[in-house]
């Protein structure tokens, strides 16, 4: 065996985990035994959220200051172990089936982070009888257009939140995107196709738009974007994907996609001090003290 690599239990599995020291965040000397270490710790409220969801991944085999790809079907050489489903692929611009990894336990998870899968992005969706169930939560993606950033989105992720609570959707959680904005999520009945519920969300962002002028906008051509920040509705669709909750980014530094509670974001709002991405670090420590907002928000 290479001295860079070790063989451990997860789960009832056995695994071989490689390169522990390996940089995948060169600029915070984060290495992959530290994401692996993070992945482990977030593993229960991350499992639920990725629960009977196509997973697909964004890997950065030389880390974050290399090149990346988008992975959908399980990778080559995958254990006959790791949890998988057969969709077809409509919406995509292939008529092939594909198949994805559902990750189910924490030796899925950690197989996949081995292979430096730093995000996971899953749609809205639970995959039922070998098919797509119709979604049980709705998300808004705020993208802010420079000069406006996450103080931007955190201020319309209010009014976003109070439609749609006016909507009958009461259990919302934001979460920061680990990137440059935020998204909302409202849970859902399942009641509505993936269609239905896009629609809504479309109508939604239109009406935001005309209610803000000077601060939304609905359609991502991006002449129109400067200083406003996009309510992306589209990622409702049911071909479409969102970066899940507790996932890592692929940025310079480590950071995720976390759960927020809405009193942080008003308060953020108010004071002059602007609400900030977080990473790996934070939200460990936040996991621990505060327990899992995303879970808590959305039953």
């Amino acid at each position: 065996m290479a001295r860079d690599e070790l063989w451990a239990q997860v789960a009832g599995r056995r695994l071989r985990i490689s390169n522990l020291d390996k940089l995948l965040y060169p600029g915070t000397e984060t290495t992959k035994g530290e994401v692996l270490h993070y992945y482990t710790q977030v593993s229960g409220p991350l499992l639920a959220v990725l629960a009977d969801r196509p997973v697909t991944r964004v890997r950065w085999p030389d880390g974050t200051g290399g090149p990346s790809f988008f992975e959908k079907n399980i990778p080559s050489g995958a254990p006959s172990w790791l949890n998988r489903v057969t969709l077809s692929a409509s919406g995509s611009r292939t008529s092939d089936d594909v198949t994805y990894p559902l990750v189910h336990d924490l030796a899925d998870l950690t197989y996949l982070t081995n292979l430096a899968s730093l995000e996971l992005h899953v749609p809205q969706w639970q995959v039922a009888s070998g098919g797509r169930a119709n979604p049980d939560r709705l998300v808004i993606d705020l993208d802010p257009g420079a000069p406006a950033g996450l103080p931007e989105c955190a201020t319309l992720a209010l009014v976003v939140r109070d439609h749609l609570h006016d909507a009958g959707c009461t259990r919302t959680v934001p979460v920061t995107s680990g990137s440059k904005g935020m998204q909302v999520y409202a849970a859902l009945d399942g009641s509505r196709s993936s269609d239905d519920v896009r629609d809504w969300a479309r109508t939604l962002a239109m009406r935001l738009t005309k209610d803000h002028p000077d601060q939304v906008v609905w359609k991502m051509t991006r002449s129109i974007r400067p200083g406003k920040v996009l309510l992306d509705w589209s990622q409702n669709t049911a071909a479409k994907t969102t970066i899940a909750p507790y996932s890592l980014r692929g940025k310079d530094r480590p950071t995720v996609a976390a759960p927020r509670s809405w009193a942080e974001v008003a308060d953020s709002v108010r004071s002059p001090h602007p609400l900030q991405q977080l990473d790996l670090y934070d939200v460990m420590e936040r996991l621990e003290r505060d327990g899992d907002l995303f879970a808590a928000s959305l039953k």
